[in-house]
């Protein structure tokens, strides 16, 4: 058992200064008096001068690697666990993204199973950017329904010179055996869809909410927040009730070229009335940032940061003046209840002992991971399962 002793406790909204008791993989009792816990055995933090937040939300991370539009020597590398828990991240979705054939959907799987045994937590997609769907059952209800893993389908590549063009028929068709799959399932049955640079921004997925009988929170579109004409689409796009997924990893030069940063996405979001349980941040963690010439040449890349997603927090705080409650809503409760992901995303009796102890800079001092303390004063007390000294 744990014991985290009267600590400014955000769930994310603020409630005050909390003793919060944690056995096995579950919070057990939050008290604002003190808990009393006898002569059981318990591990106990002081929390006086540190800040408890729900373990991090990422919902968009090649956990495989990805990259390769530079060819082979530009794919990225797996992503490892010690990653997550530097970067105060106790849950990521996995996807496959251009790379759809060496990466495939047997190593996704493989690799959440892997993130679990280590004592994370992790989800997936279904596919890649390409249609149709490289599934892992061969067929998209039979995957979220029948693998325990797989919440949804994506990256489908959308208004991207690297998409497969799918037509709107196809989208509807897609979106529609998600969503059935998801409801029969109980999962989210989401279609995660990467948008791209092109001029056609949102509009296959309008023209589907258009002409068929779906809902728009359906689509889970991301990198929303590339380009100032793409952010501007995506608030009519919330405010209609769909949801908008900002990418915290970028550069100098994307921002330069009129990226959105995420975190003054989430000031503009806010301040156009975009409630916040529409606006997610993921990392796009191991993925390439890549850079094309006006051709479509490949010309270099960065790559995806887990921990761009306290930096993004950290920065929506400092720069923007956004209440750290709200901040941190988009990784934390807003996408645990999208995926449904129900014992995710709060600090509340009852849900995954996921926790994350900042200081008063918001730097991460501990993290804890279905109960187990990952990171003790910002020393990691944990390694992957393989490494090489």
């Amino acid at each position: 058992m744990i014991l985290i002793k009267q600590v400014e406790t955000y769930s994310p909204e603020k409630i005050g200064r909390r003793d919060v008791l944690m056995g096995g993989e579950k919070i057990l009792e939050i008290s604002e008096t003190g808990l009393d816990t006898g002569n059981l055995p318990v591990t106990v933090i002081e929390g006086k001068g540190k800040l408890l937040i729900p373990g991090l939300i990422d919902s968009h991370v090649h956990i495989c690697g990805g990259g390769g539009e530079g060819g082979f020597k530009t794919r990225t590398p797996e992503m490892k666990m010690t990653e997550m828990i530097q970067a105060g991240v106790t849950t990521v979705v996995g996807c496959l993204g251009t790379d759809g054939i060496t990466r495939s959907m047997e190593g996704l799987i493989s690799k959440v199973y892997s993130l679990r045994e280590g004592g994370v937590s992790a989800w997936c997609y279904s596919g890649s950017y390409q249609v149709p769907v490289r599934t892992l059952t061969g067929d998209i209800m039979k995957d979220i329904m029948l693998v325990d893993p797989i919440i949804g389908i994506g990256e489908i590549a959308l208004n991207d010179h690297r998409s497969s063009s799918p037509t709107v028929e196809e989208l509807a068709r897609m979106t529609s055996e998600a969503r059935v799959g998801g409801m029969l399932a109980g999962k989210a049955g989401v279609i995660h869809c990467h948008l791209g640079d092109g001029d056609f921004d949102l509009d296959q997925i309008e023209e589907v909410l258009e002409r068929f009988v779906l809902p728009i929170a359906q689509f889970f579109p991301t990198h929303m927040n590339r380009n100032p004409r793409l952010f501007e689409k995506g608030i009519r796009h919330a405010l209609k009730g769909g949801m908008v997924d900002m990418t915290t990893s970028t550069t100098a030069q994307f921002i330069a070229e009129g990226e959105v940063p995420a975190a003054e996405g989430l000031y503009r979001l806010r301040q156009a009335g975009v409630a916040s349980s529409r606006i997610t941040f993921s990392s796009d963690g191991h993925g390439v940032l890549p850079k094309f010439g006006p051709n479509g040449e490949f010309k270099g890349f960065g790559v995806g940061r887990l921990d761009s997603l306290i930096e993004t927090v950290r920065e929506a705080v400092n720069q923007f003046k956004i209440p750290l409650e709200e901040a941190l809503e988009p990784v934390t409760s807003t996408p645990a209840d999208y995926l449904k992901l129900n014992a995710k995303g709060r600090i509340s009796v009852g849900k995954d002992a996921d926790l994350v102890l900042l200081d008063q800079d918001h730097q991460i001092q501990d993290v804890i991971a279905r109960g187990k303390i990952c990171m003790a004063d910002g020393v990691m007390q944990v390694r992957n399962t393989i490494e090489m000294d």
